[in-house]
């Protein structure tokens, strides 16, 4: 079934290049420019283009970044152009024109000018959800900035995610990783007289993070601070019960949350199986109880994308790509007051698909399903290979070369006898 699913879309199936945050020249007079700030755990990456990768870093690091949008005319609302090759085009792609690491005094200066230069002394924080890049999660904030048309001041914040479909565990715990440092920038927010409102928008596994440093500040200051005025929850992958006892100790008053869900998720159903089959509150029903009483009792705003027909395969991406969503948001962000890029190759697509909880949970048997299909999806292979010698196996000749890809039963472990035996 596999194989005949993967001739089936094969054609349609494309990679695309990686490390391109490597600034180009803007020769093109009809691009737009989303100028950001960066604030980061993720350790520095040693390739050219990716500024930083996967890993921890012992301390959090900003950086300075400018994308360029392409003109309208030649990408959808909700798309992130990604270039075809590099160097990116910007007439045509989305390109960085600038993308510099800077200290933290130099990261405060540029919050503090860009202040003082919007229209409503706002800022928006970003932070993206699992299986994103440092790139995936630049791109998709950047996009977000331009096609909602928001003027508050854009802060990303990116945790380390491998970027991989295989790494479920390393980037729930990488969230738990970057509790603290996303506190410490919610602190300064709140500390800092020029800003007068913050909104926080949150994707997937980002918003545990989210609501995670929140409740942290809310408990260390007694309340969360008054200009906290909208936190938006997209697709998030957070028990429904730990929800209610966050929610419960951020106290009162606390910021306007809107929750935006879909129960045709893909992603969250999986997600269902690996946490204990609790709903995951991304993908509920609003209208059904117990949820309906508890969200007016709360006062969260529902907004369900169940029927909205964008993003991708999963289901998982919608709140971004939709162009409804989109102009939703904007006005939203702008009237002073709603998200990844998954990179999921075909192979991960058949991996969510027919072995269910397997990928999420590490076990061979995902491998296995993935192993044939990873021979010729590029982003598949690159997933595959990253992650599988945590499991005792091995990839051949690299994982960009085309080789075949096998499982060594020769380093036998717990793990690999289930695949070996078979």
């Amino acid at each position: 079934m596999a194989t005949v699913v993967l001739l089936s879309l094969l054609e349609g199936c494309a990679s695309r290049p990686t490390g391109v945050l490597s600034p180009v020249a803007d020769t093109s007079a009809s691009t737009s420019r989303v100028e950001m700030l960066v604030a980061t755990t993720r350790g520095r990456a040693s390739k050219p283009g990716e500024m930083f990768g996967g890993e921890r870093g012992m301390t959090p690091a900003f950086a300075e970044i400018t994308v360029s949008i392409p003109p309208d005319d030649v990408r959808k609302v909700g798309e992130v152009a990604w270039p075809k090759k590099l160097p990116s085009d910007p007439a045509t792609d989305f390109a960085v024109l600038r993308a510099e690491e800077v200290s933290r005094d130099t990261a405060e200066n540029w919050l503090n000018t860009s202040v003082a230069k919007s229209k409503d002394r706002s800022v928006l924080v970003f932070i993206h959800g699992f299986n994103n890049r440092f790139e995936d999660s630049v791109y998709r904030f950047a996009q977000i900035v331009h096609d909602s048309g928001t003027h508050s001041v854009p802060v990303l914040v990116t945790w380390p995610s491998r970027g991989s479909l295989l790494a479920y565990g390393y980037d729930r715990e990488s969230t738990n990783y970057t509790r603290n440092a996303l506190e410490n920038l919610f602190q300064y927010l709140g500390r800092d007289p020029n800003v007068k409102e913050v909104s926080v928008l949150a994707h997937s596994m980002g918003n545990w993070l989210a609501l995670e440093s929140l409740r942290q500040m809310a408990i260390r200051n007694g309340r969360l601070p008054p200009k906290f005025k909208n936190v938006m929850l997209a697709a998030p992958d957070v028990d429904v019960d730990v929800f209610r006892s966050q929610i419960a100790d951020m106290g009162a008053p606390r910021p306007q949350f809107t929750l935006f869900v879909s129960r045709d998720d893909r992603a969250l159903a999986v997600s269902r199986r690996v946490w204990g089959d609790v709903a995951r509150l991304g993908s509920i029903d609003p209208e059904q109880e117990p949820y309906k009483t508890e969200l007016a009792a709360n006062n969260i705003s529902v907004i369900d994308l169940t029927k909205i027909k964008a993003g991708d395969d999963l289901h998982h991406s919608k709140f971004a790509e939709s162009p409804e969503t989109s102009q939703l948001m904007g006005p939203r962000l702008s009237s002073g007051q709603a998200l990844s890029d998954n990179r999921l190759g075909l192979g991960d697509h058949i991996v969510t698909a027919t072995a269910g909880v397997a990928h999420a949970a590490g076990t061979t048997a995902g491998l296995v399903i993935a192993a044939p299909v990873a021979v010729i999806d590029q982003n598949t292979r690159d997933n595959f290979a990253s992650h599988v010698g945590a499991l005792g196996a091995t990839v051949p000749g690299g994982s960009a070369n085309g080789s075949p890809v096998s499982i060594d039963c020769d380093s036998r472990n717990t793990a690999a006898n289930n695949v070996c035996d078979r």
